[in-house]
This record gives structure tokens, C-alpha cells and sequence, in this order.
């Protein structure tokens, strides 16, 4: 499910090949019609949805006070409410199913914004607000439906061609990159378990838990390196198409453009056993440092 219908067409090819059914979906999710129309068509020729993965997402590269009302509004649209469209319409299907695993796909920006990406951010931290409300409504009910989020790190895909940029130079992903098979597998793995949140990769848990520790100090270095770092040495080319209104033709752009270092290794974490790990350090340090205290007193 996605706008554009031949690139849609290319990847349904492929999962022919591999051996598997598959439909080709056009839908922006942005159209809440279109979502729930995309799933009749869904349990027409399946007759269930037994996972629900959102993942749509626009954006736009430049400072926050140069992306216009619509900018702003378009992104929120595909990036927020496209995860909300797509929810509601697993979540009436799967009820009467009686359950199902819907997967919101976050960011490590999802709990430490960064410069040039106020909209994105904004966006994916609404998503995880969305998600805590709505898990806590499906714990208060008592619902079979599984319900997790998945935080990535930067992926090598070509968003990084196609989004719109208002810098000089184009967009690039903050390092260390990885390849999208890799995240893909951690997805699929994520899907399956369900934890409450899965964080991808090594940089995604330490931006994370780095945020949440010392926001502060992750704000004065996100100010310090984050502009050089999410542009490439190559200017941006003049009227290039984009995807944040319309679908970006295939011919434009094929591949992401960093696979010369992207990682294949990539591993995950539960979201709640890395925050687990991190009670424990605190509680160890505070314990420490007690103990040091009283042998102090004692002497």
C-alpha cells in the first residue's frame, strides 16, 4: 500500500518470484476513505489482516522557520495521521477477527528530535503520544489485539533523494547507516514478538537513552553536529522532483545512495528491557555511592 502504483508493481513482482501472494495497494494513507477501502480489498481476497505494519512517512530537510503552513500540514498528514488511519482500520477489523498485531513504525527521532526535521519529528513523537493512549485503552479492555512500536535508525532508502529539501545541500542520513534488508528482518522479528516498543540498532538505543538522561546535553550536540551531518558534499540539484505531494517517478530515483556504508549487522532491543538495564545502573550508582558514604562516616 503506497502511491506510487509502478513501484508498488516492481515490488509485488518480486514478491511473486520469492513464492508468495501478494496485492499492489495505491493508497495515500493521509485519505482515511482510502486506507479502509485498501483493507476491503484486503479481506475480500484473504479474509483476514493478521498484522498491520504502518510505515508511510514524508519530510522536509531546512530550518523550521522556512517550511510553509502546507509543508507542515502534509507531513503531519502522511506521517501521523497515516499511522492513525491505518490503526483505526486494522483495529475495527481485528475486533472482529478477535485479535491481530498492528506495528507503528517510530524513530530514535521519535524521542530525540534533531535540527532541519522540526515536521518529521514532530510527527513521529505524535505517533508514539497516539500509541501509549492507545495501548493503555487495549489493556483497560482487555483486548487480544497486540499493539508495539518498532524505532529505527537511519536506513539507507531512498528518501534521502526524494524528500523535500530547502538547504543547499542534499539530504543525507545521520551515520552509521544501515541497509533496509537488515532493518526489514528486525521489523519482521518485531511483528512476530510484539514487545511494547523494539529498538533498532545499536545508535537508535544509545540516542534514545541519551535523551532521556541528559536532554540537555544531547540538545547542544544535536546543535553542534546535526546540520553538517544530515547533509552530503553534493549540492542539491535544482528543481528535482520530490514525494511530498506527489508519488516521485521510479526513473527519477532507484536506490539509496549510501550503500557503500551501510551495515548489514544491525540487531535490536526491547524498548522496556533497555530501560530495565538503565534502572538498574542507576539504582547500582545510587547504591555505590551510599555505601561509599557511610564507610566514609564510619572512618
Amino acid at each position: 500500500m503506497a502511491r506510487g502504483k509502478p513501484r508498488l508493481e516492481a515490488v509485488a513482482a518480486e514478491v511473486r518470484a520469492a513464492g508468495a501472494e501478494t496485492l499492489a495497494l495505491p493508497t495515500d494513507v493521509a485519505n482515511a476513505a482510502a486506507v479502509e477501502a485498501a483493507a476491503s480489498i484486503v479481506l475480500e481476497t484473504w479474509g483476514k489482516i493478521d498484522v498491520w505494519t504502518n510505515n508511510a512517512m514524508v519530510t522536509v530537510f531546512g530550518p523550521a522557520e522556512t517550511i510553509v503552513p502546507d509543508e507542515f500540514k502534509r507531513v503531519t498528514e502522511v506521517t501521523y495521521l497515516g499511522q492513525v488511519h491505518g490503526t483505526q482500520t486494522a483495529l475495527r477489523h481485528m475486533r472482529q477477527a478477535g485479535g491481530g498485531t498492528i506495528v507503528c513504525i517510530g524513530s530514535a527521532l521519535t524521542y530525540r528530535s534533531i535540527p532541519l526535521q522540526s515536521a518529521y519529528c514532530g510527527a513521529k513523537a505524535a505517533i508514539r503520544g497516539f500509541v501509549d493512549a492507545l495501548r493503555c485503552e487495549l489493556l483497560h479492555e482487555r483486548s487480544p489485539i497486540k499493539l508495539t512500536m518498532i524505532h529505527l535508525p537511519a536506513v539507507n532508502t531512498e528518501q534521502f533523494s526524494w524528500a523535500r529539501c530547502k538547504m543547499d545541500r542534499e539530504p543525507r542520513p545521520v551515520a552509521p547507516v544501515f541497509t533496509p534488508e537488515a532493518v526489514a528482518d528486525e521489523i519482521y522479528r518485531g511483528a512476530l514478538n510484539a514487545p511494547r516498543e523494539l529498538w533498532v540498532g545499536r545508535p537508535t538505543v544509545q540516542t534514545i537513552l541519551a535523551g532521556l538522561i541528559l536532554p540537555g546535553l544531547t540538545d547542544w550536540l544535536a546543535a553542534r553536529t546535526a546540520f553538517d551531518g544530515q547533509l552530503d558534499t553534493k549540492l542539491k540539484q535544482s528543481r528535482r522532483p520530490d514525494n511530498l505531494f506527489d508519488a516521485v517517478d521510479p526513473s527519477a530515483v532507484s536506490g539509496g545512495r549510501f550503500g557503500d556504508e551501510a551495515s548489514t549487522a544491525v540487531g535490536s532491543v526491547s524498548g522496556s528491557k533497555a530501560r530495565a538495564a538503565l534502572a538498574a545502573v542507576g539504582i547500582g550508582t545510587m547504591l555505590a555511592a551510599v555505601l561509599a558514604s557511610r564507610r566514609l562516616k564510619i572512618r
